[in-house]
């Protein structure tokens, strides 16, 4: 880059947040004005069905570094962000929410460890007592298990918040995926990566968009995206059971050797025991095979993970 300062891109994106998205980009602002680089702005504004293009389109006016992507509806907050990454051009890329709880205090510390070598700056929030008891244990049970079975590491806490190279990005637009988990696909890159602990903030307003929905949604695609092991956890219980077969079938046939048949009780209850287990572990099987094909199924189909309806202020 020579003399002349990087470029970096800010991506964020946006779902029905009229409320708090000028108090955002004013919090941004009193962070970036004061640093030497050349910063670009790029708003996702994911289907919004508010008002939140309108405030868009006002802060742009006022605004030259910013620029919003409008999609032609809610794909999701996984998408938008790589709508934002497909269209980012600088040297580096930062992704962030625009509901606050990313403290844009953290830019400068992350450029600055950008610029000293790292490929990827990581955040990481520290804080576990701010999140509801029932949010802490899901998220925590969810990284270890996605730790467990998947075969790319994942830092628990660490959400989208994090700044990474162009070679970084160009990575991630050769992974086309339609089930798309950026923290997993971030991982499994590679390259030179650090990790920079975080206080997350309070919300500038209004109510967080991801529902419980919307993470079990995202919990299977990293689950499913990442890892067969539920498929090896299904082989290895049809062989548990196997095994159990053949222990059954020498005990009763050990019976009929020293001629105790009148020993063998009806094993109505056993039986019947044994139906319904197997029953339902080759149904969850089945559910663990029907969702892999269902995800192969959606892959092929080659769809596009977004659609653009307009970048302003260039519209296509």
């Amino acid at each position: 880059m020579g003399d002349q300062q990087p470029a970096i891109d800010i991506v964020v994106p946006v779902y029905n947040e009229e409320g708090i998205v000028a108090a955002f980009h004013h919090n941004l602002r009193g962070v970036i004005d004061g640093l030497p680089y050349r910063f670009r702005i790029l708003y996702v504004n994911d289907g919004s069905t508010d008002r939140t293009a309108e405030r868009l389109a006002e802060i742009a006016h006022e605004d030259a570094r910013v620029a919003v992507i409008e999609l032609s509806r809610n794909f999701g907050h996984q998408a938008a962000l790589t709508a934002g990454l497909d269209q980012a051009q600088g040297d580096y890329t930062l992704t962030m929410d625009g509901d606050g709880q990313h403290p844009p205090e953290m830019i400068p510390q992350m450029i600055a460890l950008a610029l000293s070598g790292y490929d990827i700056v990581l955040t990481q929030r520290v804080e576990p007592g701010r999140p509801s008891t029932f949010k802490r244990l899901t998220s925590d049970g969810f990284y270890r298990l996605i730790n467990v079975v998947a075969n790319t590491r994942m830092i628990p806490g660490a959400a989208d918040f994090r700044l990474i190279s162009r070679q970084v990005v160009e990575a991630l637009r050769k992974m086309p995926e339609y089930h798309r988990f950026l923290r997993g696909m971030v991982a499994w890159v590679g390259y030179r990566s650090v990790i920079l602990p975080y206080t997350q903030q309070e919300r500038l307003g209004g109510r967080s968009k991801y529902t419980l929905r919307k993470m079990l949604k995202l919990a299977l695609d990293a689950t499913f995206s990442f890892s067969l092991v539920p498929l090896y956890v299904g082989i290895s219980l049809g062989v548990f059971f196997l095994v159990l077969a053949v222990i059954e079938v020498i005990y009763v046939l050990s019976f009929w050797v020293r001629g105790l048949q009148s020993g063998l009780a009806p094993g109505w209850s056993s039986l019947m025991f044994m139906l319904l287990v197997v029953g339902g572990i080759l149904m969850i099987l089945m559910g663990f095979i029907g969702v892999y094909v269902g995800y192969i199924f959606q892959e092929v189909k080659h769809r596009p993970t977004y659609l653009i309806k307009s970048i302003w202020p260039h519209t296509e």
